[in-house]
């Protein structure tokens, strides 16, 4: 079978692969239909995500069908379509026994660590597969996986109705997270150098907008909030700047959340932070959220229709990747398919 790796930064190649068997009576072969491109995905073929290894078959947004169950398989058929989770856990660590596997210490996640979801076929546990409603598409589908994120940043923040929320970045990230805040709070500032992502954010439910490229963040967030600062700021620019600019945006007693993997030094002090007992709390990935996303599809309160803008076949991978650092601005969501 073929599948996507990337030998080392900057080699992207098809390969050719065996078929993976069950390895356990729990197992699952999924055939993949549908895998998106996200930033992380980008940065592995850049060389900028430190977290990942090489050489690496990516994917971590990944849908498909299953066509084989193993023997202890009691919930999932051949034939459902899946959404697969990411996120591998040990279960015995001490942030799996206080239920968060998403930061295990021996954490592996599917497309970084370990191979991913470009390749035709993959075998994962019933227990990482999630059925999908018959109301989205494979395509769409794909975009469930960042929602998650979007619902570990509000769940690690806990906003409430009453908060007053800031989200810096109106990118495929700051986007999926104002899609869950907007059912939580009302009150919500979105803040972006381009004028067209915050026309989009105000459609999707953010209250004010802040042009960062022509107004000073600090001064309009506290426009915006009757001089308190947000009460709860989300980083969606993860820059090595953007943190130290939300601790500034944020009022006392607050919440910020970073969600970046910069490892570039970033200047803070300990007055920003101690002076308004601010919570800075980090989210990373999704710890257990597949189930919440898909209720609110189900439910009619989350809609990923229309999300995906280009697709490609996974074979035109190289093609694929080059179309997403054009920037072109028609550019939402690219999707690799697997009709080839």
């Amino acid at each position: 079978m073929k599948a996507v790796q990337i030998v080392k930064p900057g080699q992207l190649t098809i390969i050719d692969i065996e078929k993976p068997e069950l390895s356990g009576p729990d197992q699952v072969l999924v055939k993949m239909t549908a895998a998106g491109i996200c930033g992380s995905d980008v940065g592995i073929y850049h060389g900028s995500n430190a977290a990942a290894t090489y050489p690496r078959i990516i994917g971590h947004e990944m849908v498909g069908k299953v066509v084989e169950t193993g023997s202890g398989v009691t919930h999932i058929k051949v034939g459902e379509r899946v959404i697969v989770n990411q996120v591998t856990s040990c279960g015995h660590c001490y942030p799996c026994r206080i239920g968060r596997g998403n930061v295990c210490d021996h954490l592996a996640v599917r497309g970084v660590h370990i191979d991913g979801g470009y390749r035709e076929y993959i075998a994962v546990p019933e227990s990482d597969c999630y059925l999908l409603p018959d109301s989205i598409s494979d395509e769409d589908a794909v975009m469930i996986e960042p929602t998650t994120i979007g619902i570990q940043a509000c769940t690690r923040a806990e906003l409430n109705k009453d908060d007053m929320l800031l989200i810096y970045g109106s990118g495929a990230l700051g986007s999926s997270i104002l899609k869950t805040a907007s059912l939580i709070c009302e009150h919500i500032i979105v803040a972006d150098v381009q004028e067209s992502k915050l026309e989009a954010a105000r459609r999707n439910g953010a209250v004010y907008t802040i042009n960062t490229r022509e107004e000073d963040l600090v001064s309009k967030v506290k426009e915006y909030t009757n001089g308190h600062g947000a009460t709860v700021s989300i980083d969606a620019v993860c820059n090595k700047d953007s943190l130290s600019q939300l601790l500034d945006a944020t009022g006392n007693a607050g919440r910020v959340i970073t969600m970046g993997f910069s490892t570039s030094p970033t200047e803070i002090s300990q007055f920003a932070i101690t002076s308004k007992e601010l919570d800075v709390r980090g989210s990373r990935l999704q710890n257990k959220m597949f189930g919440k996303a898909i209720d609110l599809i189900r439910e009619g309160k989350l809609d990923l229709l229309g999300s995906v803008s280009h697709t490609f076949p996974l074979t035109k991978a190289q093609e694929a990747f080059d179309f997403v650092d054009s920037r072109d601005p028609s550019i939402r969501k690219v999707v690799l398919t697997f009709d080839f």
